[in-house]
């Protein structure tokens, strides 16, 4: 129902009938006039015809015309109220490009050649960062004027636009178009967008090198009249780094690896396929190819191969075998940046300790860095502080030798703080020097988190002090243990498999510190299995060991003969072996079975402690003294009090002072302390 009050309103009225094939049309215009509204409000239109229709229209606007505006106001439907706002945002739009016509119109030619300078966008869409205005529309010559020369400073407006500050954004602007142009010619070279994105990000100094060449080739004839991104893309298709990148890729070097050869070649990209030719050439594989390339500097792309031919020729006519030559140079790839004197001083400083070629190879075998990585100086200040230990020259030479990553230790750092450490638990020089020799990896581990954890371990358990120092110089190697993997588990089998208290353990570890170093499984749980075997309960077994700790570390092989001995032959009872564990330390055939002979060719029996803790002179004296007592018993004479019993008291004193003398001073203080 239409309802269109105070206005006239023509209607095009065309009928078509669905269905049929009749067509009707009514071309007459038909006015709805509206009359007069019912009691309910709604007005009832009346279809009347065209000659009717105006003369009603006109006394209908001459009755409006009296002022009876107040009574019929007009009013919009939703569709033409969008319609009309839609006009009114048109119009408004229109007169703000108007505005920014007018507004570019104002730009100077001199600010268009400015900007036409600093255009370097690309002749296609979509467009990447670097536009400075859409080309396209210069190109159409759609009539677009290039945006305002503040635009390039958005937030500047107000400011002062500086000369420089230009320059440089016109100078970035054009090195991100230059990487742009590099990361399309590494789409083209099949590489991922990602590995394209992510090595031009680290080539800043090459994306440099491109944008400078590029620039320089205005001045060519050739090139006079071509863009910059041309100019670009010849330089970066004529220097061939696409196919060296993907050369080197498969070559098993990393994009980084690859960024820092690229920006250290300088431009001679040539110059590093060359050097991989050649380090392939001297067994250098694999990923070591990146490191040896990174590690060797700029400086060695610069040298020619018959240089370093002459180098590694020379290596090996002093002990470096070729096959090494690859293990060498990877770990140690600085060799390469020296000249042939300093290769030649070198290697004179460690020939003038002693080493012949041999120690020499395998020291740069096992330490290539003892000979590349450091200078003379340094290499001389090292060797001069080892010989303040008591080491003689040639003594130092083996010592590198055996050890050449003693060399690779700083002074200050690493041995000063270590030597104050051991004088203050009372190792003295001597005892340095002994630790130095026999493990002198000692000198090459950490202070606070390798050896004072252990030192501290170890006066948790009851070990003094005082006596920790000669521990460690009896057996250095303790120091190279791992305390949670090696020393902390020796110790719980030892007290709970082994029968050793908690009073006795710092006392067995004191004077047997080698048990530190014993494999539980091969050689600790077997040689226990085998006494607990014999008869021995575990709290015996675990005072054998706290009188003799050595009992422990001996093979079976060689504990079974002496105890098959000790039984069969002997026939002594297994409490003479409880009472003297030590029986096990003294040879089966150089002392057990001879003295055993003279005690049954003399028919006098000894305990195992008298018969093997002594000497052969003292041996041969108790052997006369009881052969004497045994002939006096024998022929009666049992009236002289001296010739019986202070026999006996002296002959069991002279045994004691022989076990006395046996021991060790240093175990018998350690000992006392415990």
């Amino acid at each position: 129902m239409l309802f269109c009050p105070l206005q006239q309103h023509r209607l095009q009225l065309s009928v078509h009938v669905s269905g049929s094939l009749r067509h009707w049309s009514y071309s007459n215009t038909v006015t709805l006039i509206p009359f007069p509204t019912t009691v309910t409000g709604c007005p009832k239109p009346l279809f009347v015809s065209s000659a009717a229709v105006d003369q009603t229209a006109q006394k209908f606007e001459e009755e409006n015309s009296t002022g009876t505006d107040e009574k019929f106001r007009r009013t919009h439907n939703a569709r033409s109220t969008s319609f009309l706002l839609r006009r009114l945002s048109e119009e408004e739009q229109v007169e703000e490009s108007k505005a920014k016509d007018e507004e570019a119109e104002t730009i100077t030619e001199e600010e268009k050649v400015k900007l036409l300078e600093l255009s370097l966008v690309r002749r296609r869409t979509p467009q990447f960062p670097g536009s400075i205005y859409i080309q396209s529309q210069i190109v159409t010559g759609a009539g677009a004027s290039p945006p305002p020369l503040r635009r390039l400073f958005q937030g500047r407006e107000n400011e002062e636009i500086d000369d420089d500050k230009m320059l440089m954004q016109a100078l970035e602007i054009r090195r991100k178009v230059t990487a742009e142009i590099l990361k399309e010619a590494m789409r083209g070279g099949k590489f991922s967008i990602t590995y394209s994105t992510n090595l031009v990000s680290i080539l800043p100094d090459f994306v440099d090198h491109v944008m400078i060449e590029a620039a320089s080739m205005k001045t060519l004839p050739e090139f006079s009249h071509s863009t910059f991104n041309a100019r670009a893309k010849t330089f970066i298709h004529s220097s061939k780094v696409v196919p060296l990148i993907r050369f080197l890729k498969h070559n098993s070097l990393t994009y980084p690896q690859i960024g820092k050869l690229i920006c250290m070649s300088n431009g001679n990209l040539e110059s590093i396929r060359r050097l991989v030719e050649w380090l392939k050439l001297i067994y250098v594989k694999g990923r070591f190819l990146g490191v040896a390339l990174v590690k060797a500097g700029g400086a060695v792309l610069n040298r020619s191969t018959e240089e370093l031919d002459e180098i590694v020729g020379y290596l090996e006519s002093n002990g470096v075998r070729r096959d090494w030559m690859g293990f060498v140079v990877s770990r140690c790839p600085k060799l390469l940046s020296y000249t042939m004197e300093e290769v030649r001083s070198r290697v004179k400083f460690y020939m003038d300790m002693g080493m012949n070629k041999n120690d020499f190879g395998t020291m740069v075998f096992d330490y290539p860095k003892a000979l590349g990585s450091l200078t003379l100086e340094e290499m001389n200040c090292k060797v001069k502080y080892l010989k303040e230990f008591g080491l003689s020259n040639e003594d130092v030479g083996q010592l590198l030798a055996f050890k050449p990553q003693l060399m690779g230790c700083s002074i200050e750092e690493r041995w000063k703080p270590l030597v104050k450490y051991l004088y203050y638990l009372g190792v003295n020089r001597d005892g340095m020097r002994r630790m130095l020799t026999i493990k002198p990896m000692v000198f090459c581990v950490d202070l606070e988190t390798t050896i004072a954890p252990k030192v501290q371990f170890l006066k948790d358990i009851g070990i003094q002090e005082d006596a920790i120092g000669g521990m460690l110089v009896k057996f250095p190697p303790l120091l190279t243990y791992s305390l949670y993997k090696k020393i902390r588990p020796v110790i719980i089998f030892l007290m709970t498999k082994a029968g050793v208290t908690q009073r006795d353990i710092g006392k067995v570890i004191a004077l047997g510190p080698e048990l530190l170093g014993c494999s539980i499984v091969n050689k600790l749980e077997v040689n226990v299995k085998y006494f607990l075997s014999l008869g021995i309960s575990l709290r015996l077994l675990g005072e054998m060991i706290a009188d003799f700790p050595m009992l422990l570390r001996y093979n079976l092989n060689v504990l079974r003969p002496k105890y098959s001995y000790l039984r069969r032959t002997m026939v002594r009872p297994l409490q003479d072996l409880i009472e003297f564990p030590r029986f096990f330390s003294y040879s089966l055939e150089g002392r057990i079975i001879p003295r055993h002979k003279v005690l049954v060719e003399n028919r006098i029996n000894f305990k195992l402690r008298y018969m093997l803790a002594s000497t052969d002179q003292d041996f041969d004296q108790k052997v006369d003294a009881a052969v004497e007592r045994r002939q006096r018993f024998e022929s009666g004479v049992m009236d002289d009090p001296v010739s019986t019993s202070p026999t006996i008291d002296s002959s069991i004193a002279i045994g004691r002072e022989e076990v006395n003398s046996f021991e060790s001073e240093n175990a018998q203080a350690t000992v006392k302390k415990i």
